[in-house]
């Protein structure tokens, strides 16, 4: 393990890893504990009782952030030349289609969400290999094939995130950052708890929310006190 500095060693200081907080004072304490110099991500991993290789345990869904993300988030409109127009006036970083395609074709992703219309996916399928791995292969139940384009990019760069369980049975999430205020901090995590929550399938058994950690980047992780349910 690598040596801690100075700080690291006070940070790991202030958090008691015997207890787990109430989302309030967790929110406080993550702000304290990052010392990094630049506008750190606050990050959840809620470790769910679910079985993600069975198809009616995936647990996957849309949450909007009261307080966004803080995240500049650039957003690819894959769109007919009809609706062009509509997604640049929404805010849409890229706009355009075949011209796009071709980037991807060859690479080139840099994009934090696709969005596009459902005459589009066919066109969509064969970057599978590409887009699949980094998340970013739009899907209409996150929201982001349809055809109101605008409504779906305003909605993303306003701070709706999509989530998946992934294979080891937790959802990552950033929910903010350190500049936030604890009390932004809070309202977003709990945003994102409840609607997972919500999304608890019918064929769980046992406890569902296992374990909630809050963490920024670098900084050690704090267990967020949850309700058995």
């Amino acid at each position: 393990m690598a040596k801690l500095t100075k700080k690291q060693k006070e940070a790991y200081a202030k958090v008691d890893s015997s207890k787990s907080y109430d989302l309030s004072a967790a929110s406080a304490l993550v702000k304290d504990i990052t010392n990094v110099k630049f506008d750190a991500s606050v990050d959840l991993a809620i470790r769910l009782g679910v079985d993600p290789r069975k198809a009616n345990q995936m647990v996957r869904g849309v949450v909007t952030l009261p307080h966004g993300t803080g995240k500049d988030v650039k957003v690819l409109a894959l769109v007919t030349p009809d609706k062009e127009a509509e997604a640049t006036a929404a805010g849409a970083d890229y706009v355009g289609l075949d011209e796009y395609l071709q980037k991807i074709k060859g690479g080139w992703t840099d994009v934090d969400v696709i969005i596009t219309m459902p005459s589009v996916m066919g066109k969509l399928g064969p970057l599978g290999r590409v887009l699949g791995p980094r998340g970013l292969m739009p899907n209409p139940k996150t929201g982001t094939v349809t055809m109101d384009v605008a409504k779906a990019v305003k909605d993303v760069k306003a701070g709706k995130i999509d989530f998946k369980v992934d294979k080891t049975g937790i959802v990552h999430a950033a929910i903010g950052k350190v500049s936030f205020d604890a009390k932004q901090i809070e309202e977003n995590a709990n945003e994102l708890i409840q609607t997972i929550i919500k999304l608890k399938p019918t064929t769980a058994k046992g406890t569902y929310v296992k374990s909630v950690f809050m963490s920024s980047t670098m900084s050690p992780s704090i267990e967020v006190e949850v309700k058995a349910v």
